[in-house]
Parts: structure tokens; C-alpha cells; sequence
């Protein structure tokens, strides 16, 4: 069915001391444009996050703000340069003997001298990702939940607009059927007006009958105006039919633009302004659909 491409969503996801959150916000947009935030210690991971996006979004400009925290002793390894640690210890020696002061050295102080005493990070890379990627699905899934319940209202707004649509085609054919007769009458009417007599002649009568006829008849029209509304409410149970869906509209405003061109009825006229109307309605709404 039909998805906004407005939605929010966010995970979070804590293992052995390490912490993951993750937040996804989208708005519309004619593609799909995909920003992402994350830490600079797990940053080569962002080419898999954009992959996760793409498979699950296919329209709508995506901001995802990763947070990761690492407070495990799970790849940690302390390490002490007992070479420099020794050094360090033979030129206090050297001091203490130099100034004749006391020469008790901790091995606590010795480990506070730059460089004796580091902690190396050797990450898992795969764990890391898994947890991660598998947050970003929760994230996602938060979201597309998000997008779904707004595109349902969506989708029945536009019903509803559509429908509407489709009222006032159905009255401009109505409007329409009778528009030869009354043209015959008021065109025979004028013709005795200016000639001053009752004789007309029937053949150049039946002649501009079937050229008026011919030049404001709407019936195409009509008719590829219904077909394309039935398109469009079918759609509407489809997903990723947002760039569709904007097409068709295009293809309404073209028929509904040619009625009005052709139309010498106020009636007609004033169906189609309100039409043309609603229709920019629906498309405003059709650009926040996926």
C-alpha cells in the first residue's frame, strides 16, 4: 500500500557494554537521498548502513544519526613498554643519586610516565556490524511503521478527493449531452434573426451542426479522464507508486485543460475550474507519497 515519505524512527540496542542508537528521520523528495551521521571509529560501516536504507526505502531524503559507545573489556588489550618502564627507572635512579634524595620508586608512578602503560582496541569488526546493521533494521522498521499509518490517511484523503474529481466529470458529460440541440436552436434562431425570414437552409445547417459538433464534442476526454481515475485509486494499493501516481495527475490536468478549451458552457466551465482545483490539491498531497 501507499507509504508517506514523512517518518521517524529509532533503536536501541546495548550488548556486553557496548551501546548502539540509532535514529532515522525522512521528508519528501523526488529521489532518494540518504545522509548519515555515525562515529569516526566505526565510519567504514557507513557503505553497509546506505545498503540497509536502499533495500527497505526507495524514495524521500533519509538523515540517520548513529551513536556508539564502547564500554566492554571484550577487545581491549593493556600493554606495557617494560623497556621504556626501565629507562624511565634508571634515570631517577641517576637523579636521586645526582640530588641525594629519596630513590623508592612505585611501580603505580612509573606506569603514569607517558607511554608506559596503553590500552590497544582490537575491535571485532564483524560483531560490531552485525549489532549495528541490526539496529539500523529496527530503526527502519520504526520508521516504515511511522510512514505506513501516514500513508493510510493519505491514501484515504486522496480516495476521497478523487472521487470528488470523478463527481464533477460525470456531471460535465451531463452537462454536455444536450449542447448540439440547444446549439441548433440558437444558431437556426439567429440565422431568421439577421435574414428577417423563417426559410432556412437545412444543408448549411446540418453542415455547421456537424462541424460544432465535431470541435466541442468531449467524450474522449471523458472517457480517458474516468480510466485515469480508476488508475489512480488502484494505485493507491500498490507501494512506490508516488512517482505513477504524480504521472497520471499530469495526464488529468491534459484532458480536464483540452475540456475547458472546448467547452462554450458556463456550467461546463465552472466544473472544470473547481476540477482543476482539486486536482492540484491531490498532487500536492501525491508529492509526500513513496
Amino acid at each position: 500500500m501507499a507509504k508517506s515519505m514523512t517518518g521517524f524512527g529509532r533503536s536501541k540496542y546495548e550488548n556486553e557494554a557496548r551501546e548502539y542508537t540509532v535514529e532515522i528521520k525522512s521528508v519528501n523528495h523526488k529521489y532518494c537521498d540518504i545522509n548519515i551521521k555515525m562515529p569516526r571509529a566505526i565510519s567504514y560501516l557507513e557503505d553497509s548502513v546506505k545498503k540497509v536504507v536502499l533495500k527497505n526505502i526507495s524514495r524521500g531524503k533519509i538523515e540517520v544519526f548513529i551513536n556508539f559507545n564502547n564500554y566492554s573489556a571484550k577487545g581491549k588489550n593493556i600493554h606495557i613498554n617494560k623497556e621504556l618502564a626501565n629507562m624511565y627507572i634508571q634515570e631517577l635512579k641517576q637523579l636521586a643519586n645526582c640530588t641525594k634524595i629519596n630513590s623508592e620508586i612505585s611501580v603505580t608512578e612509573i606506569s603514569k610516565f607517558p607511554d608506559v602503560l596503553t590500552i590497544e582496541n582490537i575491535e571485532d569488526e564483524e560483531l560490531i556490524k552485525e549489532e549495528l546493521l541490526m539496529t539500523v533494521s529496527k530503526a527502519i522498521e520504526s520508521l516504515i511503521y511511522m510512514r505506513q499509518q501516514e500513508g493510510d490517511k493519505l491514501k484515504e484523503d486522496l480516495k476521497s478527493r478523487m472521487n470528488e474529481v470523478l463527481e464533477k466529470i460525470n456531471k460535465i458529460f451531463e452537462n454536455s449531452t444536450g449542447l448540439v440541440e440547444e446549439y441548433i436552436v440558437k444558431l437556426e434562431s439567429r440565422i431568421k434573426e439577421i435574414l428577417k425570414t423563417d426559410i432556412v437552409d437545412k444543408q448549411r445547417l446540418a453542415m455547421e451542426t456537424v462541424i460544432y459538433a465535431d470541435r466541442c464534442s468531449i467524450e474522449e476526454e471523458i472517457t480517458r479522464l474516468k480510466s485515469h481515475v480508476a488508475q489512480f485509486l488502484e494505485l493507491l494499493e500498490n507501494e512506490n507508486v508516488g512517482k505513477k501516481l504524480d504521472f497520471i495527475l499530469q495526464e488529468m490536468n491534459r484532458e480536464i485543460n483540452t475540456i475547458g478549451s472546448k467547452s462554450a458552457s458556463l456550467a461546463i466551465t465552472d466544473l472544470v475550474v473547481d476540477v482543476k482545483a482539486q486536482l492540484e490539491n491531490i498532487r500536492e498531497q501525491v508529492q509526500n507519497i513513496e
